[in-house]
């Protein structure tokens, strides 16, 4: 399962929800609450899931992997469940997202308990997902 921008930003790629929110705080648009809930949660998610890129510096290096999304595994209800609020704050700015669910992610370049990161080598687009 990923969450994502509905629409692809002016480089072509489809951000995931922490990219999405970390943006708008960059951007000084949040409001105190969501402020809070974003520092709070990103806390939370850097203290129990792990980074893949702290693993695999490359591993979301565009010109070695074009394409490398990480995807929530369906078992990590813990780790889903958090990202209700992210979404929320999306829908409060107007930003697009979908979630995608598939099986067949592609290439597989790290995978933990609780989550994937693929690249989706060839077949269907994202859309058919």
């Amino acid at each position: 399962m990923r969450f994502e921008a509905a629409e692809a930003n002016r480089h072509g790629r489809y951000p995931g929800v922490f990219g999405l929110v970390n943006g708008l705080a960059r951007a000084g648009v949040l409001t105190g609450e969501q402020e809070r809930f974003r520092r709070v949660n990103n806390d939370w998610y850097n203290a129990n899931l792990v980074d893949p890129s702290g693993v695999d510096p490359g591993i979301y290096d565009h010109a070695v992997h074009p394409g490398a999304a990480s995807w929530f595994k369906a078992a990590a209800v813990g780790m889903i469940a958090r990202v209700a609020g992210y979404l929320a704050i999306l829908d409060a700015h107007g930003v697009g997202w979908v979630r995608l669910d598939s099986d067949a992610l592609g290439e597989i370049l790290y995978e933990d308990s609780n989550q994937v990161v693929a690249v989706r080598r060839s077949g269907p687009t994202l859309e058919s997902w």
